[in-house]
């Protein structure tokens, strides 16, 4: 008969080796949420907000620059006063112009007496038809001069009132090219009026980028120092040849509507962006090779484990690779230690992953 210690020391070992396996322990892990990609990012400009119609506006006559009625930034009527000309040479041609008009009318009545005694004197028989042919050629020469002379008074009104420069329009002032007292020629360039209705974004870009825009690019717009005031924006035209200096182009966008914050002059930062088939972009870490094949480890939010899931990569690079699918957008999957996973091993995720 054996000893009763013996019997309890074998029925505790029988015990022992009957009890289950220690679990996997919490492993600490990297995470990040899943984004779907919808568009790409081709780059990021300054530019301002101008108006699509400006008029470079000068005056119809040379002269010395007599005032300037308005500033820089103002708003103006149409017909607005914007500057003078000293008038004084077109004055003078005014009167003299009158003069000789005077003159002319003076000599037109002498005409017209003249042409009538003619032709009294030919009805009664006494006078002759030569001198009858005279005095009708002289007033139709001397009517013929009152009106050259009435041409040139109107003439030297209108160049009387070429000294004014007035706003064609209701625009703002944007730019002034000439100072009070500057002798400036005909059509030389004063100032420059932008009529404020259309507004448009103009920016600058590389000449190599301007090739690689695909036709459904999306302008994001927003105001420098406010980027919550933007709006989309589509290219209305480009110029043909880049700058020689900074080899740009100059493009002006036709924007979708235009925030009451978009004034003119205003800084903008547009964003070059196009559309592009859903994708996931994750960290290279978050790949895992096994046997000739790819997967990633997703964790499921209930359970805090974690489960393999094989995936299919459209590009890859040093720091991030590109999924064709596999993956949904919202899901949360482990960014570093996927070699030390197990499936349904329990993760504790990191403070800034949650």
């Amino acid at each position: 008969m054996k000893p009763l210690w013996v019997l309890s020391i074998g029925l505790l070992l029988g015990a022992c080796s009957k009890s289950e396996a220690p679990p996997e322990p919490v492993r600490p892990v990297l995470s990040i949420k899943v984004q779907a990609l919808n568009e790409e990012t081709l780059g990021r400009f300054a530019g301002s907000i101008q108006a699509r119609y400006e008029s470079n506006t000068g005056f119809r006559v040379g002269g010395r620059i007599a005032s300037r009625n308005v500033d820089v930034g103002a708003e103006v009527d149409k017909g607005t006063l914007l500057a003078t000309l000293d008038p004084s040479d077109q004055q003078n041609q005014l009167r003299s112009a009158q003069g000789d008009l005077a003159k002319v009318e003076a000599q037109l009545i002498n005409a017209q007496a003249n042409a009538r005694r003619q032709q009294a004197l030919f009805d009664r028989g006494v006078g002759a038809q030569a001198q009858l042919d005279v005095a009708q050629t002289d007033l139709k020469t001397t009517q013929a001069s009152l009106d050259q002379a009435r041409a040139a008074v109107s003439q030297s009104k209108d160049q009387l009132a070429y000294t004014e420069l007035r706003s064609d329009h209701k625009a703002v002032v944007t730019a002034w090219n000439a100072e009070a007292g500057q002798v400036v020629t005909a059509g030389q360039q004063v100032v420059t009026l932008a009529q404020p209705d259309i507004k448009e974004a103009v920016i600058d870009l590389p000449d190599t980028l301007v090739d690689q825009i695909p036709a459904d690019v999306v302008f994001l717009v927003a105001a420098q120092l406010d980027p919550s005031i933007n709006t989309t924006a589509t290219i209305r035209e480009i110029e043909p040849q880049a700058q020689s200096a900074t080899r740009t182009r100059r493009a002006r966008l036709t924007l979708a509507d235009t925030p009451p914050g978009f004034r003119l002059g205003t800084a903008i930062s547009v964003t070059l962006s196009s559309a592009i088939k859903p994708r996931i972009e994750l960290p290279a870490t978050a790949l895992q090779e096994v046997d000739g094949k790819t997967r990633i480890w997703v964790i499921d939010p209930q359970s805090k484990t974690v489960a393999p899931r094989d995936v299919s990569l459209v590009s890859r690079t040093a720091s991030t690779i590109v999924l064709a699918g596999g993956v949904k957008s919202g899901e949360r999957v482990v960014s570093a230690g996927v070699n030390s996973l197990k499936p349904g091993q329990a993760v504790k995720l990191d403070e800034d992953s949650q």
